[in-house]
């Protein structure tokens, strides 16, 4: 968004090439004759190219159009945050309950069905690494009970202490 802009009296140059509220090219005219026009319009002069020899003049509401910047910034600002579904990570440890399971299966199920990615991560620490079949039986039970909501994206895989599965909304 430009900021800055000279509008109305605060333009300097003495001629201006002057755009009319429909986008027609009207040609190079006084600074005097394009507020003139402007004021008849019941618009703002708004000098768009100050660089440009002579500098680029256009009427139009410029209340209105700094709304419309405005609503476009916020508007790509909310389409970058929903168009990449957001991560959420589950953690597990091998002895979680299966009334605690089922909590965190039911909230994945939630996220899933808002769009989101789910990743369900075990975590074994000391002897339990030696008990790595628990944590794939929890896995595949997971699997299992919300294949009807997820497709896996990435089937789960140990890595270092952690064991993962990733999760995405059908």
């Amino acid at each position: 968004m430009k900021r800055g802009l000279r509008i109305n009296g605060g333009i300097r140059a003495e001629q201006v090439r002057l755009v009319d509220d429909a986008n027609n090219q009207v040609g190079v005219v006084t600074r005097a004759e394009a507020l003139s026009k402007a004021q008849e319009a019941g618009l703002d002069l708004v000098e768009v190219a100050p660089n440009s020899e002579p500098p680029v003049c256009r009427i139009m509401d410029y209340g209105k159009w700094l709304y419309q910047q405005k609503r476009r910034v916020r508007e790509a600002h909310k389409k970058t945050q929903h168009s990449s579904a957001t991560l959420k990570e589950i953690r597990l440890r091998p002895e979680t309950d299966k009334h605690d399971l089922q909590i965190k299966v039911g909230h994945a199920r939630e996220f899933l069905q808002k769009g989101h990615r789910v990743q369900f991560s075990v975590f074994f620490r000391g002897r339990q690494m030696l008990h790595k079949d628990q944590g794939i039986n929890m896995l595949n039970g997971i699997m299992d009970t919300l294949q009807d909501v997820a497709k896996i994206e990435r089937p789960s895989m140990m890595t270092g202490r952690r064991m993962t599965l990733l999760l995405v909304p059908k």
